[in-house]
């Protein structure tokens, strides 16, 4: 999971500083870096697309708040149907990681199984706390 989110973080920085400050759209981001992303980082097809869509959401972000995008730190990786998978009979998820995919046991608390019960989830973020511990 640690790689996987440098990666993630690493790939995040690089589309940003190589792609012109004004571009937001996730699809011109992405046609213009995807294949080095997959090349250089070793992210696969998805996570190479859900970096193109981070890095122009905070590219949108940051310009209707008038702040520029500093750095992005390897805290959070986003997952969507895919590269993720949710499920209820053992509580586990399945992510995609760099070159393998992995059955994680969830640590989760009664709210958090209310929530999830019965439910298909679609999309989650990997997010690593400050002490260097997983939710």
């Amino acid at each position: 999971m640690e790689a996987l989110l440098q990666a993630f973080a690493d790939a995040c920085n690089f589309a940003n500083q190589s792609v012109k400050a004004s571009v937001t759209s996730k699809t011109t981001i992405q046609s213009l870096v995807y294949q080095e992303l997959r090349e250089r980082f070793g992210l696969s097809a998805n996570q190479a697309v859900r970096v193109c869509a981070r890095v122009g959401a905070n590219r949108k972000t940051s310009k209707l708040k008038g702040k520029p995008i500093k750095t992005f730190r390897p805290t959070s990786a986003d997952y969507d149907a895919r590269i993720f998978a949710f499920r209820e009979k053992d509580w586990t998820v399945s992510l995609t990681l760099l070159g393998c995919r992995e059955h994680i046991k969830l640590k989760q608390g009664n709210y958090q199984m209310g929530k999830l019960k019965g439910r298909k989830p679609t999309s989650a973020q990997l997010c690593k706390h400050r002490d260097g511990s997983y939710p």
